[in-house]
C-alpha cells in the first residue's frame, strides 16, 4: 500500500472516531465498550495476519514495540473513552489537535530531532491560545466536563510518547506485527480493568452502539491502527501527527450534522488558532526563509538614482 493512501485512509477514519466512541457508549459502560472495541479488533487483525501467513517476531526490540504500542493503545484510548462521556465528540478531535507539539517536544528529548524555532514557537503560542479559547467554550457545564477535557489531553500525552518511543526503538516489524503485538497486550489489560471496575454485561445496547462498537472494532482498530503504524514506519512522527490538521473540522461537521452537537464559538475560533499554529509549526519556517530572502534582495536592489548615476 503506498503511503498517500493510508495516510489517506487515517484522515477517514480518525474523523469519524470521535463520534463512533460516543456513540458506542450508549446503554453501556465505557469499559465494555472500548475493551469489546479492542477484542473485536485484535480477532480481526490475527485472523488478516494468520491469512497473509506473516510472522509475529518475538525479539528484544519486538517485545519493547510491542509494549510500547499496547501501552499506549491502553492508556490513550481508556483516557479518550472516559473523557468522551463529558465532552462533545468534535472537542475530541480538536484536542487531539495539539498531539504535533507534544509529539515535537518528544522528539527533541528521545530521538535529538531540532529544537524550537521562529515559526515553530509562534506556532505553539497561536495552539496554546487556542486551547484556552476551547477551554473558555468548551467546559462551562459540570465539572465532569473539565475532567473530560484533562482525560483528552492524557490521551494526547501518552499517543505522541507511544509513537515516539516506536520510532526510538527501531524495530524492523510490520505494521501489521506491530497492531498485532500492541494489542495482545492492550486487550488483556482492558479485560482485566473492566472485569474489576465493572464485570457487568450490558443488559441492552442500542443498535447504533452496537454498530459503532463493531465498526470501531473492524476500522477503528483493526485497519486503523495498522494504517498507523505503517505510516508511522515511513513517516517523521511529527509528519503523522499533521493528519490533526484536518480531522478537527471534519469531525466537528460530523457531529454537529449527525449527533446535534452544538460548539460555542470559541471553541470554533479556537480551533482556527490551533489549526493555524499547526500551520506555522510546519510550514511556518519555509514562509519565514522567503520573507528573509525577498527582504534580502530588496535592500541589495540598487535604486533607480544609482542606475542613472552609473
Amino acid at each position: 500500500m503506498s503511503v498517500p493512501a493510508a495516510y489517506l485512509g487515517l484522515i477517514g477514519i480518525w474523523t469519524t472516531t470521535p463520534l463512533a466512541i460516543k456513540w458506542s457508549g450508549e446503554g453501556a459502560n465505557y469499559l465494555f465498550a472500548v475493551s469489546a472495541r479492542m477484542a473485536i479488533g485484535m480477532i480481526f487483525v490475527m485472523i488478516f495476519l494468520k491469512l497473509v501467513r506473516s510472522p509475529l517476531p518475538w525479539h528484544k526490540k519486538a517485545r519493547q514495540t510491542y509494549f510500547t504500542a499496547g501501552m499506549g493503545i491502553y492508556g490513550a484510548m481508556l483516557a479518550v473513552y472516559w473523557g468522551a462521556q463529558f465532552v462533545p465528540s468534535g472537542l475530541i478531535a480538536v484536542i487531539f489537535g495539539l498531539s504535533p507539539w507534544v509529539t515535537t517536544l518528544f522528539a527533541i528529548l528521545w530521538l535529538h530531532e531540532p529544537g524550537l524555532n521562529e515559526s515553530k514557537f509562534f506556532g505553539l503560542v497561536a495552539g496554546l491560545i487556542g486551547l484556552g479559547l476551547v477551554f473558555g467554550g468548551g467546559p462551562t457545564g459540570s465539572t465532569d466536563t473539565w475532567y473530560g477535557v484533562i482525560a483528552i489531553l492524557v490521551a494526547v500525552v501518552i499517543h505522541a510518547a507511544s509513537a515516539v518511543w516506536i520510532k526510538r526503538i527501531g524495530s524492523d516489524l510490520s505494521a501489521i506485527s506491530i497492531n498485532v503485538g500492541g494489542l495482545m497486550i492492550a486487550v488483556v489489560l482492558y479485560l482485566l480493568t473492566w472485569a474489576i471496575f465493572d464485570g457487568q454485561w450490558p443488559t441492552q445496547i442500542s443498535q447504533r452502539a452496537g454498530m459503532a462498537i463493531l465498526y470501531l472494532g473492524l476500522f477503528g482498530t483493526a485497519v486503523g491502527f495498522s494504517l498507523y503504524y505503517y505510516a508511522l514506519k515511513k513517516l517523521p512522527a511529527a509528519t503523522m501527527a499533521l493528519i490533526t490538521l484536518v480531522t478537527p473540522v471534519s469531525a466537528m461537521i460530523l457531529g454537529r450534522t449527525l449527533n446535534n452537537e452544538v460548539m460555542a464559538t470559541e471553541i470554533w475560533v479556537g480551533t482556527g488558532f490551533i489549526l493555524g499554529g499547526l500551520l506555522l509549526h510546519h510550514w511556518g519556517q519555509g514562509l519565514w526563509q522567503s520573507v528573509v530572502v525577498i527582504c534580502a534582495a530588496k535592500r541589495l536592489k540598487p535604486s533607480d538614482d544609482a542606475i542613472d548615476r552609473a
